[in-house]
């Protein structure tokens, strides 16, 4: 099938792209910055114990406060880690990419010219950021 080897080639070419090797290393620095990986490990364990006493018949909220309150404390930590900023905006690059190229996809399949149309004019157009999975505005 000739769609599936072109799109196998075009997954290859993204794996080239310097936006997704940039997104590559960001994960492997989060997966090797022990700090960090200390803190998302409190916010699993704070997350059960969170579930554990929402669970409960009475659920003590009290308990639950101190919870959410411990939790928006480590999560304020993870969000300041230079390796986690890195990898947040690496991922949304990522996504951003991945929506464009969806996007010139969806309007070919509408009939669009494969070689001038974009998809960020037809975001302009429709006032949706550019995310076609919940529009349906770019007939």
């Amino acid at each position: 099938m000739e769609l599936e080897k072109l799109a196998r080639r075009l997954g290859a070419a993204i794996q080239q792209d310097k936006v997704y090797l940039d997104f590559q290393t960001a994960m492997k620095n989060n997966e090797e910055d022990t700090a960090l990986n200390d803190l998302m490990g409190k916010i699993k364990l704070l997350q059960m114990s969170y579930q554990h006493e929402a669970s409960q018949e009475t659920p003590d909220e009290k308990k639950l406060e101190q919870y959410n309150n411990e939790f928006q404390g480590l999560y304020a930590q993870v969000m300041t880690n230079e390796n986690m900023k890195a990898y947040e905006e690496a991922r949304q690059a990522v996504d951003d990419m991945m929506n464009y190229l969806t996007g010139i996809l969806a309007l070919c399949v509408n009939g669009e010219d494969p070689e001038t149309c974009d998809p960020r004019a037809h975001a302009h157009d429709h006032n949706c950021g550019g995310e076609c999975s919940s529009c349906g505005g770019c007939h």
